[in-house]
């Protein structure tokens, strides 16, 4: 597979235009990635395909609520940038500009954006969606671009895309997520959701209890699922494994502290490997339950045994097309 070019700019850029290799552009922030966002891209790579140009993608790093809102935020991603970088590449863009977001991007004005960013850049055609908006206070739409493009480019829009009545939007996706609804995302995200990590060490309590665990260590800023228990695969040493995850506060055995993040920890089927320091990606497929507190170990065990079967029928049923990308060493 050919690498994708990246382009990291910040304002302002000092690239010329020629340095730029002619390309058709889709504009938007794209956290996820998700079928409308790949409705926007893929329509790119068509147009750029059929007049002979590059494919590119513009993003923004980080996102703009974390540079305009007043007060602090703490923002996490679908996809994280680098996470977005894997996809776009495996989508086949030729090209993605990552443009930091600061305030003094953000005090362009519409007309200025075009200038540098489009024009600038040698873009002969943007794709973007029907409410992207750009400059400014998102002051520039796509009904003003024509006015802007100076007659220097042109211009695709694409229609909301929906699904079961509903547009598909990241904040839709972040809510399936954080709800713990994971079976709902194929149709939404177009793929189950991943982290990556690496495995640490945790408090190696599920050995002494018969489910070994894999403690993972979030390698960016993912959104988190709810708290629960998951049927999960898991990438590790070039191969998937199926297996259950708990993401919570181990309630039977200790008291939740304030600040404390859930661990992420994953019993892997059919696998006895130590793995302490592997860089893993988890891929979530199904809630099975809510975390709760038992009254004892033997109480916890027994469940988890459950946990475990519900798992192993729940991938025992699914089938290549209902796991999408599962037959790819790298599910995108």
């Amino acid at each position: 597979m050919i690498m994708m070019k990246v382009v990291y700019l910040e304002h302002p850029h000092s690239i010329q235009q020629k340095e730029c290799d002619p390309s058709v552009v889709a504009l938007g922030f794209f956290d996820g990635i998700h079928l409308g966002h790949q409705s926007v891209i893929k329509a790119a790579i068509k147009t750029a395909r059929e007049h002979n140009l590059k494919a590119s993608v513009m993003t923004l790093d980080p996102h703009p609520s974390v540079v305009l809102r007043k007060t602090v935020q703490h923002v996490r991603y679908i996809t994280p940038l680098m996470e977005k970088i894997k996809i776009l590449n495996q989508l086949g863009v030729d090209i993605l500009y990552v443009v930091k977001f600061d305030l003094g991007f953000a005090g362009l004005v519409p007309q200025d954006f075009v200038d540098q960013y489009i024009i600038g850049l040698n873009i002969k055609h943007v794709v973007a969606g029907f409410d992207y908006s750009y400059g400014r206070l998102g002051k520039g739409t796509m009904e003003t671009l024509p006015f802007h493009s100076r007659g220097q480019f042109n211009q695709t829009v694409i229609e909301k895309y929906t699904t079961n009545n509903l547009k598909v939007s990241s904040t839709l996706i972040r809510e399936q997520i954080k709800e713990g609804e994971m079976d709902k995302l194929p149709l939404t995200l177009g793929r189950y959701y991943v982290i990556r990590g690496t495995v640490g060490h945790g408090d190696k309590r599920g050995r002494t209890i018969g489910f070994p665990t894999a403690n993972i260590k979030l390698s960016d800023e993912y959104v988190i699922p709810r708290t629960g228990v998951y049927a999960v695969r898991m990438h590790v040493r070039g191969r998937w494994y199926q297996g259950v995850c708990n993401i919570g506060y181990k309630p039977t055995f200790k008291e939740r502290e304030k600040e404390d993040l859930p661990s992420i920890e994953v019993h892997l089927f059919e696998f006895s490997e130590s793995i302490y320091g592997e860089e893993v990606i988890v891929e979530w497929h199904q809630s099975i339950r809510e975390e709760r507190k038992f009254d004892g170990v033997d109480a916890l065990i027994a469940q988890i045994q459950m946990d475990k079967e519900t798992s192993l029928d729940y991938f025992q049923k699914s089938t290549p097309d209902t796991c999408f990308l599962s037959k790819k060493d790298v599910c995108y």
